[in-house]
């Protein structure tokens, strides 16, 4: 499924705002997006200078949001920005 095909509903959106008004979430997003290959947690708490717990309630609030995608490997969880639902948001953001 393309990002054109992806509607995201009222409530998808609301998180999704939700979400990246906080301004550190927001920079995780981007380093996230930004990163050649899928980082780990411990990247982000290096790159966000914030403790390990913090990092982890912000994850969770992208992930529930659908921005991110963490794939846990063993004691690791790759972390991955959605780029389809975050064309979705910016296409509906774009027709207000």
């Amino acid at each position: 499924m393309s990002a054109a095909d992806i509607q995201l509903d009222t409530e998808q959106f609301t998180l999704i705002t939700k979400a990246l008004a906080d301004p550190k979430r927001f920079e995780m997003l981007q380093r996230i997006g930004q990163s050649k290959q899928a980082p780990t947690c411990s990247c982000l708490c290096d790159w966000v200078q914030l403790a390990p717990a913090t990092v982890s309630h912000h994850l969770k609030e992208l992930e529930a949001a659908g921005l991110v995608n963490v794939e846990r490997a063993g004691k690791f969880a790759h972390l991955t920005l959605r780029r389809d639902i975050w064309k979705a948001y910016l296409k509906r953001l774009s027709a207000l």
